[in-house]
């Protein structure tokens, strides 16, 4: 039996699968708003290619697009701007 591997989400334990992005692992456990950017728009999981940018999130304290971030056990991962998810 394989153990459930995690990454935080705004100070919540996600599970997620070998090879998942943040975005796939986020969507996964039926998170769909990734908090708001800079602008105040909504970011969320959209083209998976991270062309348009809609799903930047901060990963250990750095700005990356969520559909391009590996996920791996321990990471946090919280909203642009923290309390807006």
């Amino acid at each position: 039996m394989t153990a459930v591997r995690t990454f935080f989400w705004q100070g919540i334990e996600v599970p997620f699968r070998a090879g998942e992005s943040v975005a796939a692992a986020l969507s996964g456990a039926n998170i769909h708003g990734f908090g708001k950017d800079n602008a105040g728009s909504q970011t969320r999981y959209f083209c998976g290619i991270g062309a348009c940018q809609c799903c930047l999130v901060r990963v250990d304290g750095r700005t990356t697009e969520a559909c391009l971030e590996p996920v791996h056990a321990g990471m946090i991962v919280t909203a642009l701007e923290d309390g807006d998810a």
